[in-house]
């Protein structure tokens, strides 16, 4: 079956689409030994022969990418020597190794990215390219918009001062309240001892967003694959990211939002999706 030349290029994991347009405009790619630089150039993966920058086009084994959203008290590893519940427990079906694409802790929620990509996992991991991770959070008592600023500008832990995180709220009980917090690092505990040092103990913490993909209304449990533009989208913000630090210009951006000072924000709502087949991209 004939596809783009572009979407071909970025299904080896090779580049997003974006960055596949820009090869081939650019003149280093080449279908049956004759340049193409025309966008949208159709090929069969079957038949035909693509070379890039002289090498020939080939994915031995298809890149797998899915979001599963963890449940409270689940090893967010493979395996664990102490026979807890791991993420792996929730993949039935899934017939080709992934790897969790970072960590949450053992009592923490949400959203955890897994793939066989070794090289995306890695990149969305440096702390070079500050990847934003969001996380809902509960926590005791009320904040007061002071502590939220001073998140907002870095608090100092053990480890020396965080970078600026983004703070909104979203509802305030009696003794708690929940708020959405937006960090670009990555420590250990990292969340969870921010909120303690402006004396917040958190109570539950869910991640929701990871860069551009977010959680939706994903049950507990369950696992789902990421669709053609949610991995695209991946690819293209590690580009950038990668381009940004190779110019010497990668700075982490603060939201230019300002802390909500009356009334409570409602949770962002995000389309749900579900899926069971392996979708290889």
């Amino acid at each position: 079956m004939e596809v783009r030349l572009q979407k071909l290029i970025a299904s080896t994991g090779l580049s997003s689409r974006r960055k596949a347009e820009i090869l081939i405009a650019s003149g280093r790619v080449s279908v049956n030994g004759k340049v193409v630089t025309e966008l949208g150039t159709k090929v069969d993966p079957e038949r035909d022969h693509v070379k890039v920058d002289g090498k020939h086009l080939t994915s031995a084994q298809p890149f797998v990418y899915l979001i599963l959203n963890k449940p409270k008290n689940v090893m967010s590893t493979l395996d664990d020597p102490g026979g807890r519940t791991t993420v792996k427990d929730f993949l039935r079906g899934v017939s080709v190794r992934v790897f969790p694409v970072g960590r949450l802790d053992f009592d923490s929620e949400g959203l955890m990215l897994l793939t066989n990509n070794g090289e995306l996992a890695q990149a969305l991991l440096h702390p070079r390219y500050h990847v934003p991770k969001t996380y809902l959070i509960k926590v005791k008592r009320i904040l007061t918009d002071e502590e939220i600023q001073r998140l907002e500008r870095g608090v100092r832990l053990d480890d020396g001062m965080t970078s600026p995180a983004f703070v909104k709220k979203v509802k305030k009980a009696e003794q708690n309240s929940w708020l959405e917090l937006t960090i670009r690092e990555g420590r250990k505990h990292q969340v969870k001892r921010m909120l303690e040092s402006v004396g917040h103990p958190v109570i539950k913490l869910i991640r929701i967003r990871m860069g551009p993909i977010s959680l939706g209304d994903l049950p507990a449990g369950e696992f789902r694959f990421l669709t053609d533009r949610e991995t695209n989208a991946l690819r293209e913000l590690v580009e950038t990211r990668q381009e940004a630090v190779e110019r010497g210009d990668a700075q982490v951006v603060r939201s230019k939002r300002p802390v909500r000072q009356a009334g409570w924000a409602k949770p962002e709502k995000t389309k749900k999706f579900s899926s069971k087949k392996v979708r290889a991209v």
